[in-house]
């Protein structure tokens, strides 16, 4: 079975149920989620608005960095869900999740998978400062 279960980009609300019944497994041991949400603050700025863009590419660029994972380490079920469009401060932008038969295997391969997502897949933040100032994050 394909350990890639779910790669989502939405412009709804993200389901942390919806990401770990994906992952869930008989083998697994280990379940490790890792779950992003809009702060409001960065760089020691105040965050008052932020949208999140993505390109055509960003399923495909996803599951490449799903795949690298699975081949890296021994897991059982992958997903990945990312937010589109405008959030508000605390909602949750990413949820990755990861099912391994031990827990630091779990825990080791969510942490790679959330960092290759965010090293591979062409989505940018736009981000709106209560300085009046903006930047976007992520762009080539």
């Amino acid at each position: 079975m394909d350990p890639v279960r779910l790669l989502a980009l939405r412009d709804t609300d993200l389901s942390v149920d919806e990401v770990y019944q994906a992952i869930r497994d008989p083998e697994a041991g280990g379940i490790a989620l890792f779950v992003g949400a809009v702060r409001d603050h960065d760089g020691g700025r105040d965050v008052l608005t932020l949208d999140y863009s993505a390109h055509p590419a960003a399923l495909a660029a996803m599951r490449s960095a799903a795949e690298k994972v699975a081949a890296d380490v021994d897991v059982r079920g992958i997903a990945v869900a990312h937010r589109v469009g405008s959030l508000a401060i605390g909602d949750i932008a990413v949820i990755v999740g990861v099912s391994a038969p031990h827990r630091a295997d779990a825990f080791g391969a969510a942490q790679l998978l959330i960092d290759e997502v965010k090293r591979q897949t062409p989505i940018w933040k736009h981000q709106g400062f209560a300085d009046g100032t903006d930047e976007w994050v992520g762009t080539p």
